[in-house]
């Protein structure tokens, strides 16, 4: 596990120390700081990645449409059938703050962008993604032979 110390706290912690000369302090902080510098240096930048739901469809009735949707979490103990109706409750609850009689929320893709996580919060719903998604539909099944690949 690797950790974090400030340079600051070292250059404390070896200025008490009564062998040490100022000297070689000085010497130890910058070789910690041009170390910190091709640190950051050596970091990767992230991957972006995105939120993908995916529908199954095993008899191919939904092929060839385009789907998007939002990712949603609500509590394990509830049907997933009421997660449109906190929505929508939750869409009333903002309709009602001051900012939402200024400019009220009608569409679910308002809700999921615009309602603050409080809000939905209190109505047991954690929206995920704020932009819709593309669903990606699937027969389910992993074919036998892997395609070779172009």
């Amino acid at each position: 596990m690797k950790q974090k110390i400030e340079i600051e706290s070292v250059k404390m912690v070896l200025q008490r120390q009564d062998n040490i000369d100022v000297k070689t302090v000085s010497k130890i902080i910058e070789e910690l700081m041009i170390g910190q510098e091709e640190d950051e240096e050596d970091k990767v930048p992230p991957i972006k990645k995105q939120f993908v739901f995916m529908l199954s469809d095993p008899k191919g009735e939904l092929s060839g449409k385009d789907f998007v949707g939002w990712v949603l979490q609500i509590p394990e103990d509830e049907s997933p059938m009421v997660a449109e109706d906190k929505i929508v409750k939750s869409a009333h609850e903002f309709n009602i703050t001051p900012k939402g009689r200024r400019m009220p929320v009608k569409t679910i893709a308002e809700v999921c962008e615009h309602v603050s996580g409080r809000i939905t919060k209190e109505q047991g719903l954690w929206i995920k993604t704020k932009e819709p998604v593309y669903v990606i539909i699937t027969n389910g099944k992993i074919p036998l032979e892997q395609k070779e690949s172009d």
